[in-house]
């Protein structure tokens, strides 16, 4: 299975698959770093927000909530979860919005769906184009330089008379702005197994390459990725919080 082949196909048990991400700790986070940066506005957009927990976490904390993704499946689902929020099909690499946003968020490392850097870019214009004055783009990134081939996350979940097993590891090859992120889900129960398993092209950049591409776009704040407190990134760290505040330089880009 290719692209986005696995997320439309088993996309209920896609909250199985991410049951150890602390959904809420992360939300808090991004809370957190709107309210120190951001310009007050509580109009909110999450860009490839799946089946919509972080936004679930962030209505709890007053904000008008909106999610864009790419599969509807995924956002059939987060509208059972978040029925006041607004769900749109789309790609974040080319959206469009009639009224701006005070806050975009992108979590799980989903910024490297874009691909490669020609579409990384336009992610980062469409994003620059829906942010109101001083609006806070806040997501996380993984600098390909720092990738190790070899380590993996995994963990079971216990569900009836199922145990289902996932996998994620990320995989750059030395070179190139192209890495992939490979996943792999095993469902058993007495009787059979099923096993899937699904690799995504992500962009590859190093965090200097992607600081480059932000800063004619946003003031740029990097943080250590910790959600329980907010320390500056130490420029070593492989995997970093980025929350961007837009300039008002539209004319110039």
């Amino acid at each position: 299975m290719s692209d986005n082949a696995l997320y439309t196909d088993l996309s209920g048990y896609y909250d199985l698959m991410c049951a150890d991400i602390n959904y809420r700790a992360q939300s808090n986070s991004a809370h957190r770093l709107q309210q120190i940066f951001g310009n007050g506005g509580t109009r909110h957009l999450d860009l490839a927000c799946g089946t919509g927990p972080h936004i679930q976490y962030l209505l709890q904390e007053g904000y008008q909530c909106s999610g864009l993704d790419i599969n509807q499946p995924m956002l059939d689902l987060a509208k059972q979860r978040c029925p006041e929020a607004d769900f749109t099909l789309g790609n974040m690499c080319d959206f469009e919005i009639d009224t701006p946003y005070d806050f975009i968020t992108c979590f799980l490392y989903s910024i490297h769906y874009s691909g490669d850097i020609k579409h990384l870019t336009d992610c980062i214009r469409s994003v620059h184009s829906a942010l109101s004055a001083n609006g806070v783009f806040c997501f996380n990134s993984v600098d390909k330089n720092h990738i190790d081939n070899d380590l993996s996350a995994k963990h079971s979940v216990h569900v009836e008379n199922s145990v289902f097993s996932f996998g994620s590891s990320w995989f750059y090859r030395g070179e190139g702005e192209k890495q992939t992120l490979k996943l792999s889900i095993e469902k058993a129960d007495s009787n059979h197994t099923q096993r899937w398993n699904d690799e995504h092209p992500m962009v590859a950049i190093g965090f200097a390459e992607l600081l480059a591409l932000l800063a004619p776009y946003f003031d740029v704040h990097v943080f250590e990725h910790e959600h329980d407190k907010i320390v500056a990134w130490n420029q070593q760290s492989g995997n970093a919080i980025f929350v961007c505040v837009k300039k008002d330089n539209e004319g110039e880009i």
